[in-house]
């Protein structure tokens, strides 16, 4: 697994998928919602709009008064000066005045009319009041330029706004209905001088590696291929539990082969509108084939690939089917999508629809499972390369002690440790820093919980007895580490893993995991004659491993070598086998438990001091680690 590794952004939100090492698109032209026309209308109607404004505001700013107004504020002595051309007379009063006509508000400036059949001596009136009569208007009058700049600046401005609301709402309808009516293709991402991951920065997955190398050669090489008759596979699928570097592989091999990568979750297709979704796989697939060849990534691809025709389903219409429908479409050839491999991942490829699986669309499937040992070392060094390690680090050792520990789990566990070292205030992280951050991931963290004595004890003892039976049961897991501190949720904790990764279990060894689950609760039995909630994580271990033996793995004379419940434990058609098989079933599990609760009691007995021992030296010392625990109980732990 490698380092963080930066994720090409989208630069549209109706843009589904990400895409790395395209080469750089024209950016699109982006058009106006409601075309020319409707810019046009609304200029109209916010210039017309301005002028009724503006002129509201203009008026009374000059009001016109009767010509008796002027004459008895010439008589009065109140005009200072005048400017007349021909009967029109402009002037401004010495003090200001109510306006005439009952209007609110004063006026100083005005405007009046001589009328033409006026015969009084205005001139010798104005002289005498000492009225200047001036040769420029007292009244300045914008031109028709001014007044057609004035109008249109409200309008110029609300049309920029337009533009820009437009622009955004062009944008936010594309994402929110899912690029409707949207025919111009969106500007691939482009990460510039951003390294690519190869399978340099893959590790723990080196046969995953293998089988993905024919379709990097492919790439690389198509020529070759061709001259054979051999065509591109249609598509790969990468299958296996949540967190083995499924993307991360499908990333490393578009890099390894230098093409362009694009990726997208399969939720992200979907939409409420029906359409949608096979419109965005069809856009998606018409980008890669442009820069072919190139690689698309599906993730969770079981979002949209479910069996159809379940009850699920609202018919040959519903969203989910139709995006489906139009990604079986593209694999199939019939759009031209040579040279665009397709890679898919799922944790469940149980319930992928056949028609998906079939040869010429995912002509192979590749099982991506979680590292063994020397892959869980080789992950730790990628992860721990900008860590700071301590002298006297010892990676295998942590590697060994973590089987089943998928890369994402192990990327958590070393930034935990890093984590705890800042904490602690250490300029390095040391082995104890790692072996605590295992001990918070595998046990949970602790709790400042204050338990009473009698707890405590009947605490010890219940751990004690998890312990004691997986030191006595031959070929069990060893005991690493004790604790009765609480954590999680968890009151106390045994933790046991095994020296060499297990991919094949016995019935003898899955017997020895039901005793020791049994073994807390057998103790409370015998020491305290009582039952507590204690043991309530370990009957739901107990009961996923029987119902494996009896109804999977054949481990039972009575059912037989059948599979009487499915894997998930739920069947798409009701009952998974006959009811009568189903009692069976139960009551087959039943006695392999009691079976294994009586052995478990009868060893406790039979090895009581070993007990009290243990559990003496828990309550002084709270946590054991694998040599104090064996110490404590007498026992010599044979390493294989």
């Amino acid at each position: 697994m490698p380092s963080p590794t930066p994720v090409p952004p989208r630069d549209r939100a109706d843009t589904p998928w990400r895409s790395e090492g395209a080469p750089p698109a024209p950016p699109p032209k982006k058009r106006m919602p409601g075309g020319w026309r409707g810019l046009i209308l609304t200029a109209l109607i916010v210039y017309l709009i301005t002028n009724l404004v503006l002129s509201f505001f203009n008026e009374g700013d000059e009001p016109t008064i009767s010509y008796t107004e002027f004459s008895k504020q010439v008589a009065n002595g109140n005009v200072s000066k005048i400017y007349a051309k021909g009967d029109a007379i402009q002037g401004e009063l010495k003090t200001e005045q109510p306006k005439p006509d009952g209007d609110e508000g004063d006026y100083k400036k005005f405007v009046s009319q001589r009328p033409a059949f006026a015969d009084d001596d205005l001139w010798a009136n104005l002289t005498k009041q000492n009225v200047v009569v001036t040769a420029s208007p007292v009244v300045e009058q914008r031109s028709f330029l001014a007044n057609l700049l004035i109008s249109l600046a409200p309008m110029l401005l609300l049309v920029l706004l337009w533009v820009i609301i437009a622009r955004r709402m062009g944008s936010a309808m594309g994402g929110g209905m899912g690029g409707l009516g949207r025919k111009t293709p969106p500007k691939p991402v482009e990460l510039e001088g951003a390294k690519r991951t190869t399978f340099e920065d893959v590790a723990g997955i080196d046969e995953v590696e293998g089988e993905l190398n024919d379709v990097v050669d492919f790439l690389k090489n198509p020529d070759e291929y061709r001259k054979m008759g051999a065509r591109m596979p249609g598509g790969v699928l990468l299958a296996g539990p949540p967190g083995t570097g499924k993307t991360l592989l499908a990333r490393a091999l578009a890099g390894e082969a230098g093409v362009p990568f694009f990726s997208a979750s399969a939720s992200e297709f979907i939409e409420m509108i029906v359409g949608v979704g096979a419109s965005r796989v069809r856009e998606l697939f018409s980008e890669a084939r442009k820069v072919a060849p190139a690689i698309v990534f599906i993730d969770e691809i079981d979002t949209i690939g479910r069996v159809r025709g379940g009850g699920a389903a609202m018919g040959g219409h519903d969203e989910r089917e139709q995006t489906l429908n139009q990604i079986l479409t593209e694999m199939d050839g019939f759009s031209g999508s040579e040279g665009v491999v397709v890679l898919a991942a799922t944790n469940r490829a149980d319930v992928l629809d056949p028609a998906l699986t079939r040869p010429g669309r995912f002509d192979r499937t590749v099982v991506v499972s979680p590292p063994d040992k020397s892959g869980r070392e080789a992950i730790l060094r990628i992860h721990t390369r900008d860590i700071p390690l301590a002298d006297g680090v010892d990676l295998a050792q942590v590697a060994r002690t973590t089987p089943g520990m998928t890369g994402a789990e192990l990327a958590n566990l070393a930034n935990e440790a890093a984590l705890l070292a800042v904490k602690r205030q250490q300029q390095e992280v040391t082995q104890s820093d790692l072996s605590d951050a295992l001990e918070k991931v595998q046990l949970g963290a602790e709790r400042p919980l204050v338990m009473s004595d009698e707890d405590r004890r009947r605490t010890a003892y219940h751990e004690g007895g998890h312990a004691l039976l997986g030191m006595l049961q031959p070929g069990a897991d060893p005991v690493r580490k004790i604790t009765i501190v609480p954590r999680g949720r968890a009151l106390g904790v045994t933790l046991s893993t095994p020296d060499a990764d297990r991919y094949a279990y016995t019935e003898e060894y899955l017997r020895g995991r039901i005793i020791g689950a049994l073994g807390g609760m057998a103790a409370e039995h015998v020491v305290y004659d009582v039952i507590t909630t204690g043991a309530e994580n370990d009957l739901e271990q107990v009961t996923n491993i029987v119902r494996g033996m009896v109804g999977r793995w054949g481990m039972s004379e009575r059912i037989g070598r059948l599979t009487a419940i499915p894997s998930d434990g739920q069947s798409p058609y009701g009952l998974s086998a006959a009811p009568a098989t189903l009692d069976a079933v139960d009551h087959e599990m039943r006695r392999i438990v009691d079976e294994c609760y009586e052995k478990a009691c009868l060893l406790l007995r039979e090895n009581r001091d070993k007990l009290d021992a243990l559990a003496e030296a828990l309550m002084a010392n709270e946590t054991l680690d694998e040599a104090a625990a064996y110490a404590a109980a007498g026992i010599t732990r044979l390493h294989k």
